[in-house]
C-alpha cells in the first residue's frame, strides 16, 4: 500500500498515480467533500467483487459511482428525466447522489440487480478532481467495513484496510457531518432514500405533496 499525502506531493502526480491504479485493476481511497471513499475502476469486474469482500459488503447493496462531468451519465443510465435534469442542474457539483435507470451493460456489481444506478458529481474536493482527470466513473463506497463508521482521515482507512488496498489519497481530514443525499429519480417524482448533506427543505419541491 501506498500513502502519499497531498501537501507532500503536486496533486496531478497523485492523480496521475491514482489514475494508473484504477486503471490496472486496483483500489484507491480518496477524500470526498463528506468522507472517505474506495474508489475503482467501474467496469473492473474482478476488482468490484475484491472491493465487495474487502469492506464485507452485502451483494444486495449497489455500488454507488463518481463522475467528472455530466455528459457520462449517457453511458450509465438509459433515461434521465426532466426531475433529474433539475435536480442536476441545481445540486451538481455536490453532495447529491440520485439513483437513475441503468444502463443494460452495467454489472451487478454496481447494481446489485435492481437495473438502478446511484451516481453523483463531487462538490470541491478531491475527488472532483480525480473523477474529472480520469475521465471514467469511478466507484465511490464508504472507505469502511461495513457497518463501521465511514472514514474521516487517511488514518482510519489504513486501520480499516491496511495494506488490502493500493493507494491511499491522504487529504487531511474531510468534513465527516454527513454522507451524500439519495434522491430516486427513476419516476416522474423524486423519492427521498437518505437524507444527509443536501437537506430534504432545500428539494421540496421535487416531491409528491404530502
Amino acid at each position: 500500500m501506498t500513502v502519499m499525502k497531498v501537501s507532500e506531493h503536486h496533486v496531478g502526480i497523485i492523480l496521475q498515480k491514482a489514475i494508473d491504479i484504477l486503471l490496472s485493476g486496483g483500489i484507491v481511497a480518496y477524500p470526498t467533500e463528506t468522507f472517505y471513499a474506495l474508489g475503482v475502476k467501474f467496469d473492473m469486474q474482478a476488482t468490484l467483487q475484491r472491493l465487495y469482500d474487502l469492506k464485507q459488503r452485502p451483494r444486495e447493496k449497489a455500488m454507488p459511482l463518481i463522475i467528472g462531468d455530466q455528459a457520462l451519465l449517457s453511458s450509465l443510465s438509459t433515461s434521465i428525466n426532466r426531475t433529474a435534469l433539475s435536480l442536476i442542474e441545481n445540486f451538481w457539483p455536490g453532495p447529491l447522489t440520485l439513483v437513475l435507470p441503468s444502463s443494460d451493460n452495467l454489472s451487478d456489481s454496481i447494481t446489485a440487480g435492481t437495473h438502478t444506478v446511484a451516481v453523483r458529481v463531487p462538490g470541491k474536493s478531491l475527488a472532483l478532481k480525480l473523477a474529472q482527470a480520469a475521465r471514467f466513473p469511478i466507484t465511490a463506497t464508504s472507505a469502511n467495513i461495513s457497518g463501521k463508521p465511514p472514514a474521516v482521515n487517511a488514518g482510519a482507512v489504513i486501520e480499516y484496510f491496511n495494506a488490502k488496498i493500493d493507494l491511499v489519497i491522504d487529504g487531511g481530514r474531510t468534513s465527516g457531518e454527513s454522507p451524500s443525499t439519495i434522491v430516486d429519480v427513476t419516476g416522474k417524482h423524486a423519492i427521498l432514500l437518505r437524507e444527509g448533506a443536501v437537506k430534504k427543505e432545500n428539494m421540496a419541491a421535487y416531491f409528491m405533496p404530502g
